[in-house]
């Protein structure tokens, strides 16, 4: 895993998009990450199994076995622990101990396995957006959803309807043709951070 900032807490855990959702939005999510380690908090991206540097075939990733090493993660670092998830990141914390949680844009399982179905049909290909995902894995992320229980902040974009805690400017980066990061948006959502575990550890 990537780890940033100091060895004692409060940490950031965070979960990326899935697949390659996390692709598009890595840049994103490590220069938020690496904004809060300057300020003084730690932060942890963990690799789940299946998933960038991992050893597991991307084919044989579960959601049981990415929700059990996130918590096992959790577990580890020092606290308090603050997830910090992106789009379906938001569906692997379940089972994580945590202080709170704060989800950027977070969607349902049957929402984001919609999203991939749409796009395996125009694509015409077997695999989803070129990942090779288990049907078994599909089926038990359509039947997931964000956890709410405990304090929880959830920020949207600017043109997203759906409830929030605050919305802000920037592009869905988890849609963009090609990798890319943005820092202004990445400022934006560090400071939301920080503000949310200050407020939290009062």
């Amino acid at each position: 895993m990537l780890r940033f900032g100091p060895a004692q807490g409060p940490t950031v855990l965070a979960a990326a998009a899935l697949f390659e959702e996390g692709n598009r939005t890595r840049a994103l999510l490590v220069e938020v990450l690496r904004r809060l380690a300057a300020r003084g908090i730690g932060a942890a991206l963990p690799d789940l199994p299946g998933q960038n540097d991992s050893l597991v075939p991307t084919a044989d990733a579960r959601l049981a076995e990415w929700r059990a090493a996130f918590a096992a993660v959790a577990a580890e670092l020092p606290g308090p622990v603050h997830v910090v998830a992106l789009r379906g990141g938001a569906l692997l914390d379940a089972e994580a101990r945590v202080a709170s949680r704060w989800y950027l844009s977070p969607v349902s399982g049957a929402a984001q396995v919609r999203e991939w179905r749409r796009v395996r049909a125009l694509g015409g290909a077997a695999d989803y957006a070129g990942n090779a995902i288990d049907e078994a894995m599909v089926a038990a992320l359509a039947a997931a959803e964000p956890w709410v229980a405990g304090p929880l902040r959830v920020v949207r974009l600017d043109g997203d309807p759906r409830a929030a805690d605050r919305h802000v400017p920037g592009a869905p980066l988890w849609r963009a043709s090609e990798p890319r990061g943005d820092a202004a948006l990445a400022r934006v959502l560090a400071d939301d951070i920080a503000a949310w575990i200050e407020r939290c550890a009062t």
